[in-house]
């Protein structure tokens, strides 16, 4: 698929892009290049390929959910900066 001058130039106005003659022509080259690629990949046949496959293998990258004994309030609160009531203070955010 051949993009035209116009093509390119609707393209560049959209991107906000302001672009010589040249770079046009640069441009409609290459985004016909790769529309013609695109075309070629929409002749495959991928009806038995399940929309969800991947050539990586399926592994989690979440570490394992163990239990186990939580932090003391007075613990948490050490670092602190500023405590009260048991709880961090912090700077107002609003007024």
């Amino acid at each position: 698929m051949s993009l035209t001058l116009a093509e390119v130039e609707h393209i560049a106005e959209l991107a906000r892009l302001k672009l010589t003659d040249e770079e046009k022509e640069k441009y409609r080259l290459q985004l016909s290049a790769i529309l013609d690629y695109v075309s070629r990949l929409q002749e495959l046949d991928t009806n038995d390929i399940p929309p969800t496959s991947s050539v990586l293998p399926a592994r989690s990258v979440l570490r394992q959910d163990i239990s186990r004994e939580s932090l003391t309030v007075e613990e948490i609160l050490k670092n602190a900066p500023e405590i009260t009531k048991n709880q961090f203070r912090v700077p107002p955010v609003l007024e």
